[in-house]
């Protein structure tokens, strides 16, 4: 694999770099001019499909926080478009960062809008790359890298300035919880001052001023975190001279640490701490940067087909495990179907062995199957109670006033099957003797419903003698009360 190209863009000239298996090779250094331009378009030819990104380092950056309202998707992406169209005179390299919510009612999303204040500057190098036919995949700053280089080096949440030594001066971006909120370059080179501990302490207290004018630092805090990023031979004096004081806490990592912590194998002899964010661009680049429109299609292109060519290819693969798997599948199933072929066979062999020993006796085998038949015929032959408990169920089902006592259930020849039926009335909600008389012949009724059934004996609660005399149960008017009792006798007529 060739590698991704990267493009370290400052304002006094630009260096190429190529990235490859972990380690940053320089290609070649041009001018900011537009002979700058023209040896990096005579270095690109025949490099046509290559992957490129831009990773600027400029002092002319814009940060400007704004709200909108919560919207997600189309409505949310024009909102911000239009925001930046407002903002920035030209707009095609710019960016919004988001900041999170507003806790209040209408929570409101907090927008960093990012952008260069010329960007007339990139506008050739772009063209050069466009015609070229090399896809870049995106412009990004230091300051917007910044985010994951903290990360990178354990510093994850709170407020923190992170200053690097790059090539381009002294780099300084502001963070909040993960999120860029402001950076500034100043160049070394024109403050006549060396890199000292009292030049960073300078521009440090200068960043701190203008934040405090933004009401962007929190107030009484504990000291705020500086994390340093220098020169190796330079990590003593600056241990030395630093440390705690003035609402500050520094810490001095040399490069070489920060290169191993981030993962970096290697990098051109020279380079200063800008070979940190131009691994951060090569390996975990953020989502927001500032190409934007016709300017990334053609990387958009390429990354789509090349999502089309491995969803194709992990579709293959997946297809031709799934016939492997199957493979193997009737491989064991054939295993298992002559293993039980073989095991029938012995079977088979041990039962010839045994009827050998043991004659056949077709006489005894006839007698067992006639006997085995014969009792099949007695058991269906025999009568049993499950008919008549059942026929007595739907009865008593449609009579809740009937309580059973007793239930004898006997068969014989004739009739076939007899039920006796002891029971009683519920007196206390039928006290008339004539309604309780009723009941018991609207039960017995039920009784012979089925035509296979019939009354044998039945003996109401209640008699009356040809003189006109009331004889039975003492349910009615007694004291105390019982439920009248009556006995009904019925006999299945069919078999």
């Amino acid at each position: 694999m060739a590698g991704q190209l990267l493009l370290y863009f400052t304002a006094a000239g630009h260096t190429l770099y190529r990235w490859r298996g972990g380690r940053l090779q320089r290609e070649g250094n041009f001018s900011a001019d537009d002979a700058g331009a023209a040896g990096f378009s005579e270095y690109l030819k025949g490099r046509e499909g290559a992957l490129a990104q831009i990773v600027a380092d400029v002092g002319g950056e814009d940060f400007h926080e704004d709200q909108i309202p919560y919207l997600r998707g189309a409505e949310r992406r024009a909102v911000i478009e239009r925001r930046l169209a407002q903002r920035y005179r030209d707009a095609f390299l710019a960016t919004a960062l988001s900041l999170g919510y507003v806790a209040d009612e209408r929570r409101n999303e907090r927008l960093l809008l990012a952008s260069f204040n010329d960007a007339r500057q990139f506008a050739p190098w772009l063209e050069v790359l466009e015609k070229a036919r090399v896809r870049l995949a995106g412009v990004y700053s230091t300051p917007l890298l910044a985010p994951a280089l903290a990360a990178r080096l354990g510093v994850k949440s709170g407020v923190c300035f992170v200053m690097s030594a790059n090539r381009a001066g002294l780099r300084q971006c502001f963070l909040e919880n993960g999120c860029l909120r402001f950076a500034r370059l100043e160049r070394i080179a024109e403050c006549n001052a060396g890199f000292t501990s009292v030049f960073v302490r300078t521009e440090t207290e200068r960043m701190l001023q203008y934040l405090g004018t933004l009401h962007a630092l929190p107030r009484n805090g504990p000291p705020l975190r500086v994390l340093l990023i220098v020169p190796d031979e330079e990590r003593a004096h600056f241990d030395r001279t630093l440390g705690r004081g003035a609402g500050l806490a520094f810490t001095a990592i040399s490069l070489s640490e920060a290169a191993r912590k981030t993962g970096l194998r290697g990098a051109p002899e020279g380079s200063a701490a800008e070979q940190l964010y131009l691994q951060i661009a090569a390996l975990q680049p953020p989502r927001e940067q500032f190409l934007r429109g016709e300017h990334r299609r053609s990387f958009l292109t390429w990354r789509v087909q090349r999502s089309i060519v491995a969803a194709g290819t992990a579709g293959f693969v997946t297809c031709g495990a799934y016939a492997a798997a199957l493979w193997l599948e009737q491989l064991v199933v054939r295993e298992r179907i002559e293993s039980v072929k073989v095991d029938t066979a012995q079977a088979r062999e041990q039962l010839e062995r045994v009827r050998a020993r043991f004659p056949a006796a077709p006489t005894t085998i006839e007698n067992l199957k006639a006997t085995a038949l014969e009792f099949r015929g007695i058991a269906a032959r025999s009568a049993s109670p499950e008919g008549a408990l059942e026929h007595l169920s739907r009865a008593l089902d449609r009579s809740p006033q009937i309580e059973l006592d007793a239930l004898t259930w006997s068969a014989g020849a004739e009739p076939p099957q007899t039920l006796e039926i002891s029971g009683r009335v519920n007196a206390t909600r039928h006290s008339d003797y004539r309604a309780v008389t009723e009941l018991v012949q609207r039960f017995g009724a039920l009784l012979t419903g089925d035509p296979a059934w019939r009354i044998v004996s039945m003996r109401l609660p209640f008699d009356v003698s040809p003189d006109g005399v009331l004889s039975g149960g003492t349910g009615v008017g007694a004291d105390p009360p019982d439920a009248p009792r009556f006995a009904i006798s019925i006999a299945h007529t069919k078999g």
